[in-house]
């Protein structure tokens, strides 16, 4: 159970955004060359097109990280802490949190969330509760090298997969803010569908995690949207994690969300896990397509299992 954000004194908007991208661009033909697949037959079960790879998880973080401050007009030592989301962290210890605080020069703290592909949501809501309770500014960034933990001899894998991150500023304001209603939930005994061993590689049961995630992500959304006090007719957008077009698809039709108003960006990034929904956030920005005034639905599911969904009212 938990507070509706509503009730809350302080909440926050975003009020500058950044990503970064390795300029190592692979397309589908590439990976044709070294592995049994075609362009044809990724797309076809994917939607992917092509990827990006290379770079470092905490390198990406602080490029994109320094571009939301930019954009917000805010100094490093006016953020109060720095909440990164990943699956693929630099180290073991230190947390890759850190390094990043380093690299932009941020004199607060630190802290890495690692709730794989539902990662930003997760470290969105845990972002507005310490606005709640005191915080002025904080950082929230989703950064992954997925390609780091791929066998590149696996094609069920090493298909999806991509490098990139994406970074909002989120700032205090008075009265509910943009987060009008979240929902977290997790089952660990799913955790043998998708996972990765220290030293090791993904795997995971991509017939059972597509069944498994297209219910969950419904039933999550539907439950944030109930609690916002909204219908599905109020979502102006919807911005889901980017593993697969059809996953994104099914949920889509399953809510009763029109397709177009699904932001989909897994054809030019693949899988960038928990970096996934702030860069498609960032484009839906970019191009105008989310605005002040619209409901925005953020959702997604991850190794664990985990699964999160929340609902912005977006600019407060």
């Amino acid at each position: 159970m938990h507070r509706n954000p509503m009730k809350v004194a302080r909440g926050g908007v975003v009020t500058g955004w950044g990503t970064a991208l390795p300029d190592k661009i692979v397309t589908n033909e590439d990976l044709s060359v070294s592995m049994d697949t075609s362009d044809a037959w990724i797309r076809e079960r994917t939607g992917i097109r092509q990827r990006h790879l290379g770079g470092t998880t905490s390198g990406l973080a602080i490029e994109a990280g320094r571009v939301a401050l930019d954009r917000a007009g805010r100094r490093p030592d006016e953020i109060d802490a720095v909440i990164l989301a990943t699956t693929t962290p630099d180290q073991i210890v230190p947390g890759t949190s850190a390094a990043v605080q380093d690299g932009l020069g941020i004199p607060a703290g630190a802290f890495d969330v690692n709730a794989a592909c539902s990662g930003f949501v997760y470290a969105l809501t845990v972002a507005h509760g310490m606005l709640a309770i005191g915080a002025e500014r904080l950082l929230v960034i989703g950064s992954e090298t997925l390609s780091r933990i791929t066998d590149w001899d696996d094609r069920s894998v090493a298909v999806l997969v991509g490098d990139g991150a994406g970074a909002v500023v989120l700032e205090a304001v008075d009265g509910p803010g943009q987060l009008l209603s979240w929902k977290l939930g997790a089952d660990g005994s799913m955790g043998h569908l998708l996972q990765c061993d220290h030293g090791g590689y993904l795997s995971m049961d991509g017939k059972e995690i597509f069944r498994k995630a297209v219910r969950v992500v419904v039933e999550s959304s539907a439950q944030a949207i109930a609690e916002a006090g909204l219908t599905v007719d109020d979502i102006d957008l919807m911005i889901p994690h980017q593993a697969n077009l059809r996953i994104i698809q099914a949920a889509g039709q399953r809510l009763g969300i029109p397709e177009e108003k699904s932001v989909v960006v897994i054809d030019r990034y693949g899988n960038t896990s928990s970096a996934s929904i702030p860069l498609a956030m960032a484009d839906a920005l970019e191009t105008g397509r989310l605005r002040p005034g619209n409901h925005v639905l953020l959702t997604g599911f991850g190794g664990g299992m985990t699964w999160a969904s929340a609902v912005l009212h977006w600019g407060g």
